[in-house]
């Protein structure tokens, strides 16, 4: 992972774990409703094993990194099997942390294991919404 998306995901997870006086500002219900719907989308496209699908919701530099959708798709179902196949999902409040626009989703794999996917969104020139990176981390045994 480079400098910055470390930096990223260490921003993330301590959003996390440390209160905060101030909550982050929300994100509107129909922008945080087309952000839950590129998601599940995506979390769809994962089920019926559609790489080339899956691989388009990823922003033009996600797509960049990996060329190819099989190589996404692969990369995806080692390293986050989660997200690969989730067993439940469930959305958290969209908000905006340091500029980004994070949307956190619990899951819990196939042995009942909680997790969190905190995604990082990105609107593109034509107003779509796409996935720039996501960290998965424990959920500290909670459930979703």
């Amino acid at each position: 992972m480079h400098h910055a998306g470390r930096r990223w995901a260490l921003a993330g997870i301590a959003c996390l774990v440390c209160p905060l006086s101030a909550a982050p500002p929300a994100v509107p219900d129909g922008e945080a409703s087309d952000i839950r719907a590129v998601i599940e989308a995506q979390l769809a496209a994962f089920r019926a094993d559609d790489a080339e699908l899956a691989f388009s919701y990823a922003s033009p530099a996600i797509r960049a990194k990996f060329g190819v959708a099989g190589y996404f798709m692969a990369m995806v179902r080692g390293a986050y099997p989660v997200v690969y196949r989730p067993e439940s999902v469930a959305f958290l409040l969209a908000q905006i942390v340091d500029n980004d626009l994070i949307q956190r989703v619990r899951m819990t794999d196939r042995n009942g294991v909680a997790w969190l996917a905190i995604y990082r969104m990105q609107r593109q020139s034509d107003r779509k919404w796409r996935i720039d990176a996501c960290v998965v981390t424990r959920d500290n045994g909670q459930t979703a």
